[in-house]
């Protein structure tokens, strides 16, 4: 439902550390280092080659190491948590037993496989009963309600212009594959995603009944239908030019322009009494419009068939999980499912997230660390505000602007002051399916209470056990859960380099996204108003445009090359990051002395701890959808290209001209 512009799996905390004596735990892989190369040539090899080389991908993932894959052994936190809920007895209506009771339900595999596509076919009956075109749009938004949205995405978060006020968002939808590219790519490894996702489709509908002649005939209208609504899609980088992606809109007036929809009867059943929309992608309501008019009423139902199949094919039994999988693996390149533990617990955390963040606050997060993390973000902060008074390029004015924003910025640690209520959601321990329509509506009620409100800043939209941190322009705040407070981004332990080129690095990430392409945008208070002179905002585009350039010459796999404008935003978050963290940790007592640790100085500790926060091994399948569909680069450049442009990391490791990644000082890139 939240909307967020940026979501980085970055994270921060500890303060500055005044020992002298280093600790006994060094931190550094040093075994795992390959002096065979120079860290010139490429510093993510340098510092993770041999684990890179030796490391396996299990079977049931698509990659491995820290980022966003500690949310592997971490899930095995929650899960041990949930075995435990699940067998005891609990209060009634206490989030334990409604917790344990829907982690039951999911594992309860003997019911769900008996059950077959039976808990769907009322909703598949209410699509055969769709008599025109007002009834499908009808079934299309209210099924929204349960968790199942086709035709219509609908959104409730703030006004781009207004953040203090909530406002209805309605966005481009409707497409099966990744990305809209998909549909008209020609290469090798994009055309066999098309065909087996069509495969997959004609397996959905032979497993409700269909015979396979007319299975493969229904997946090649859906298909030939969702392309015709993909060409209507904005593209990744065309949906990060703010503006453009924001229309607010009367009822009144979409009413007229958009018949066929009919805006005032889709809000009705919404049950969003407003007068007015944000439409982000009009190109798509258009053409939405237009398709509702000249595409038979049968090959809508056929879609909305597809759709509703799709969408809960992980929900019913083994054979339509089977079908599903197969379709994921082309994308993931992951070998074998998931274990039915994994795929509850993710369940779990994505639907009662807050009442199982609770019980996991309780047993694994140690409060000092919310103390911690503040101490660093502060330091932070004020390296950053040093960094912006000697910028060359920018002027008095707006570099008083840019302060203001920085210390506006709100700061989440840990998790939530105030618990989301799950009062009014019922568990039912045999009903598995029942239970997720009920979490599903009562997540759309949360989120609809909203409309029209002012903002309630002290909400969290991430549960405390995610291996994650953002940050959220409309509140201009940066949030850190309990689950991202680990090793390799932070122990209490460790020394000064590790933890500020850890989690500095990533605190000073989340900070820079207030002033990359889009945060940049909005000001400190999260509205989007321009608060640059116009002098200073052409200096800043053409030295955005510089990271674009660089990192789209950047090549992942064959001919395939990072797309430089979709993750402009991420990279030019790195580049501050490292610096600002840097400049952060020469502040500290270690920071100015030479004593060294395993041999390395405090400075080559400080980049050797950037390198291995982005220790990750992926499969290649994996990687070129990544590569197509992420704002964030792969973990080699998120090392490579930052490092690039950083002088001190030069002087650290006396990188020379010749080495591979070297960049002159005159085309090392400084934005913040």
């Amino acid at each position: 439902m939240k909307k967020y512009i940026y979501s980085s799996v970055m994270i921060g905390l500890l303060g500055a550390c005044t020992n002298s004596n280093p600790p006994a735990k060094t931190f550094v892989d040093v075994s795992g280092i390959d002096a065979a190369i120079k860290p010139g040539d490429n510093f993510f090899r340098y510092v993770n080659g041999r684990w890179y080389d030796t490391v396996k991908i299990a079977d049931d993932q698509s990659g491995v190491g820290s980022y966003s894959f500690l949310n592997i052994p971490q899930k095995k936190l929650l899960q041990h948590i949930l075995d435990s809920v699940s067998k005891g007895q609990h209060p009634a209506g206490s989030i334990e037993q409604k917790v344990g009771d829907f982690y039951a339900s999911g594992m309860d595999t003997t019911t769900i496989n008996r059950r077959g596509y039976e808990p769907i076919q009322p909703i598949l009956a209410r699509i055969d009963a769709i008599k025109d075109i007002a009834a499908l749009v009808k079934f299309a938004t209210v099924e929204l309600k349960s968790g199942n949205p086709s035709l219509i995405n609908f959104g409730i978060y703030p006004d781009n212009k207004n953040s203090s006020l909530v406002i209805a968002h309605v966005v481009q939808s409707g497409i099966g594959l990744p990305d809209r590219d998909y549909y008209f790519k020609t290469d090798s490894s994009s055309v066999e995603i098309q065909q087996v996702y069509k495969k997959y489709i004609a397996q959905l509908f032979q497993l409700t009944g269909s015979d396979p002649a007319a299975a493969t005939a229904a997946a090649g209208t859906v298909y030939d239908l969702e392309k015709q609504i993909a060409a209507s899609h904005k593209t990744n980088t065309e949906l990060r030019d703010i503006n453009a992606n924001y229309n607010k809109v009367s009822i009144a007036s979409l009413s007229k322009s958009q018949p066929n929809i009919g805006w005032e009867s889709v809000l009705a059943d919404l049950e969003a009494k407003t007068d007015s929309v944000d439409m982000s992608q009009v190109p798509y309501f258009v053409k939405l419009n237009a398709l509702l008019k000249s595409v038979p009423l049968h090959t809508w139902k056929t879609y909305l068939k597809a759709s509703t199949l799709k969408n809960y094919a992980e929900d019913l039994s083994q054979p339509f999980m089977d079908a599903s999988f197969g379709f994921t693996k082309v994308i993931t390149g992951q070998a074998t499912q998931k274990s039915r533990n994994q795929i509850i617990t993710e369940k779990v955390d994505n639907l009662l997230g807050q009442a199982l963040g609770q019980i996991y606050v309780k047993k694994y997060f140690n409060e000092e660390s919310k103390k911690q993390v503040l101490d660093l973000v502060n330091n932070l902060q004020k390296s950053f505000e040093n960094r912006i008074t000697q910028l060359d390029w920018m002027s008095d004015s707006t570099k008083q602007k840019a302060k203001e924003k920085l210390y506006a910025i709100t700061k989440k640690i840990g998790y939530p002051d105030k618990w989301r209520d799950y009062d009014k959601v019922q568990i039912n321990k045999s009903q598995y399916f029942e239970n997720l329509l009920s979490l599903n509506q009562n997540a759309f009620h949360h989120y609809l209470s909203k409309l029209n409100k002012p903002v309630d800043k002290t909400e969290w939209e991430v549960t405390p056990g995610t291996v994650t941190a953002y940050y959220n322009p409309y509140f201009n705040e940066i949030v850190f859960p309990a689950g991202i407070l680990q090793y390799p981004y932070f122990d209490h332990s460790a020394d000064d380099a590790i933890n500020y080129g850890g989690i500095g690095m990533v605190i000073g990430h989340e900070m820079t996204h207030a002033f990359d392409d889009q945060g940049a945008q909005f000001d400190k208070d999260g509205n989007v108003k321009n608060w640059w002179t116009k002098e200073d905002y052409e200096r800043f585009r053409a030295k955005t445009k510089s990271v674009i350039d660089l990192y789209s010459s950047f090549t992942v796999l064959d001919s395939v090359h990072i797309n430089g404008a979709l993750t402009v935003g991420e990279n030019t978050a790195d580049n501050g990051a490292i610096a600002i963290a840097y400049d952060a940790f020469k502040m500290t007592q270690q920071g100015k002395d030479t004593v060294k640790i395993d041999g390395f100085t405090p400075d080559q500790r400080f980049f050797l701890s950037v390198g291995r926060i982005w220790r990750v091994k992926t499969r290649d399948a994996f990687l070129r959808n990544y590569v197509n569909t992420d704002p964030h680069s792969p973990a080699t450049w998120r090392v490579n290209g930052p490092l690039m442009n950083s002088t001190p990391f030069y002087k650290a490791f006396n990188v020379q001209p010749g080495e591979k990644n070297y960049k002159s000082e005159a085309e090392r890139i400084k934005i913040w």
